[in-house]
């Protein structure tokens, strides 16, 4: 089954571009160049391919591989492929159990993303975006069918993330070599990630600041939508050097069971719409982004200063049962106010950059509304343990959001160049969470570094978490706990 997907959306955009060779032969929308600027790399544009347009050509493309179906390249396939390999040490929570063996500390190594992402032009208006993959599998957990008594996380789903369609309206770009400073307005429909709030919530997830993104980020993310994504219709583009981009979506269902006097739990009964949008404006450098997903670093290739906000608003999103048999429904509210700055520092052949974002974020998810989440959680409740347990449960989970205010920022340095081979870049990222569910808010740690041996082609990211663990009973922080993360990075 997960075979005939991965033909079936190769087979759809290669037929698509095949049917429309015969359309309009004049400038792209997307220049070729510019497609890959949210895996940011290496400069240079695509050598031209030297064919007729029914011999389609694999070009180099630096950014990923490049299908050139005719000869000025308003018809084309863009294909990415990657995985992130992660290998870790994890220091458990209290009274945590690995496969049944109670465990202060595990280790554990498995796959975080596998992605393959094609998108395709069938000619200057129309563009066809398709991404399938799996996410989360360990050892532990992540399995599908392989799941059962002779091995959890065997075979895990390979699922669409992106289906969309997109068509443009008016784009300038063609009549400058600058992203800022031009007007352009595209719409689109399908299964989508153009999401509201913050540059974070938009994150592309190869070319992150960090080992991994801290997944607040992602407001409604595996409980309204499906790995961030929501089918809906989307508009984006720019008005001069600001950017927006704004949809109006169907979040998937949640039927969260409110008890009698606690909490609000997902529950979106009232069958409504949700309504995203973010708008960054570019005091330098423009940025392009023919997918949705904003760069963590250009590594010193652009000198970019935006300053950006957004939201996201669901009514009726949430629940709760503040007597027997009596239910509110509440709105999801979700606002965000963000920087980033990344700029090459020194002499241009020392290649240093320097790279700061900062963003704030208010949710209102209901009354003492509260999640957790371990990612890739390889522990299970250790039934024999009697001591003192944190309110996040087992394993590695930790309070991830919540009704309340977080304030998150992340800053690098890379390094001077001393090798044609190797970059270095430490970074440092802090969470502050002050959340109305709990009695004290929680200070989060990472530290770490990217180890960039072909920019981050090929990436190998050291990191150290610290987090807060809260008590059950007063809701205040009892101890700390930490994790040590290599994560493997690899993409064509």
């Amino acid at each position: 089954m997960q075979m005939r997907i991965l033909f079936f959306v190769i087979s759809v955009c290669f037929l698509s571009i095949q049917i429309a060779q015969a359309q309009d032969d004049t400038t792209s929308h997307i220049p070729p160049d510019k497609l890959g600027e949210a895996f940011p790399l290496k400069s240079g544009k695509i050598p031209p391919a030297k064919t007729e347009a029914s011999s389609p050509k694999l070009v180099s493309a630096n950014n990923g591989l490049y299908f050139k179906f005719n000869e000025s390249g308003t018809q084309y396939l863009k294909m990415n492929i990657w995985l992130q390999s992660w290998v870790r040490a994890i220091e458990n929570n209290p009274g945590t159990a690995v496969n049944g063996q109670p465990q202060n500390w595990s280790s554990d190594a498995g796959i975080r993303r596998m992605r393959i992402q094609l998108y395709g032009q069938t000619s200057k208006r129309f563009l066809l975006m398709m991404q399938v993959g799996m996410n989360n599998q360990s050892f532990a957990t992540g399995g599908g069918t392989g799941t059962g008594a002779n091995g959890a996380g065997k075979k895990a789903p390979f699922f669409i993330h992106d289906a969309y369609s997109q068509f443009t309206i008016f784009d300038e770009s063609a009549k400058s070599s600058s992203a800022a400073g031009n007007n352009s307005l595209y719409i689109g429909t399908g299964l989508h990630s153009w999401n509201g709030v913050s540059r974070l919530t938009n994150a592309s997830t190869i070319s992150l600041l960090t080992a991994d993104a801290p997944v607040f980020n992602w407001p409604t993310v595996e409980v309204s939508d499906q790995f961030t994504r929501q089918f809906g219709v989307f508009a984006k583009g720019n008005i001069d050097r600001l950017n927006y981009r704004v949809s109006i979506n169907k979040p998937f269902m949640t039927s969260g069971k409110p008890t009698i006097g606690g909490p609000a739990v997902d529950n979106n009964r009232g069958n409504s719409m949700s309504y995203n949008g973010y708008f960054d404006y570019q005091f330098l450098d423009g940025e392009e982004t023919p997918n949705a997903f904003f760069a963590g670093s250009y590594y010193g290739k652009k000198k970019v200063f935006n300053v950006g906000a957004g939201f996201l608003h669901a009514p009726k999103g949430t629940m709760t049962q503040p007597s027997k048999n009596v239910y509110l429904s509440h709105a999801i509210t979700t606002l965000g106010a963000d920087i980033f700055f990344d700029t090459p520092v020194g002499s241009s052949s020392k290649e240093m950059s320097f790279t700061l974002y900062s963003v704030w974020y208010n949710y209102n998810f209901g009354p003492d509304y509260l999640r957790t989440t371990g990612v890739m959680n390889p522990g299970t409740a250790d039934t024999s343990y009697t001591g003192l347990k944190a309110l996040e449960g087992f394993g590695n989970s930790r309070i991830l959001m919540g009704t309340g205010n977080i304030w998150y920022t992340q800053t690098a340095f890379t390094l001077p160049k001393f090798s044609d081979k190797l970059r270095i870049q430490p970074y440092i990222a802090y969470s502050y969470k002050n959340l109305k569910a709990l009695n004290q808010p929680g200070n989060y740690y990472n530290a770490g570094a990217n180890f960039l041996f072909d920019g981050n082609h090929v990436k190998l990211s050291l990191e150290y978490g610290s987090r807060p663990l809260y008590t059950t009973t007063d809701r205040k922080i009892f101890k700390r706990a930490g994790e040590f993360l290599a994560s493997i990075q690899f993409w064509l």
